[in-house]
């Protein structure tokens, strides 16, 4: 290969890696920073966040009360606080963090005394006293 065709063969690859490296998101247009901002359904939410629980208590046996209730047909979802007005964002967070939780970690959040939940889900934390 002669070295203009080689120096040919460099800039042209050169010029397409260039132009695939253009193309990658810039910052600000990955996640929810590119959505706009939609008050969350709670009813949907802790429809989802319902059948996540489920699926975890069943997946890893638990045995709570706190599981019983959230599998039973029969659950009543709770509500958000007075003043509570998370976005959409927050719940897809709240549930993808839910999502990524092992077994240990998810016991946590259906034990009946003492339950947590993970930060991601926390939207409207009480002031402290």
């Amino acid at each position: 290969m002669s070295s203009l065709r080689r120096s040919t063969a460099f800039r042209l690859g050169a010029v397409f890696a260039l132009a695939a490296l253009s193309l990658a998101p810039t910052p600000g247009d990955v996640g929810g920073c590119g959505q706009h901002a939609q008050t969350l359904d709670p009813v949907t939410f802790f429809e989802l966040k319902r059948e996540r629980d489920c699926q975890k208590c069943t997946e890893c046996e638990f045995s709570s009360n706190y599981c019983t209730d959230v599998c039973s047909p029969d659950y009543e979802a709770p509500t958000l606080p007075e003043g509570c007005v998370p976005l959409v964002h927050d719940g897809e967070v709240c549930l993808d963090a839910l999502e990524a939780a092992g077994c240990g970690e998810y016991r946590d959040y259906t034990t009946d005394q003492g339950r947590v939940l993970p930060s991601e889900c926390q939207f409207c934390p009480e002031p402290s006293p």
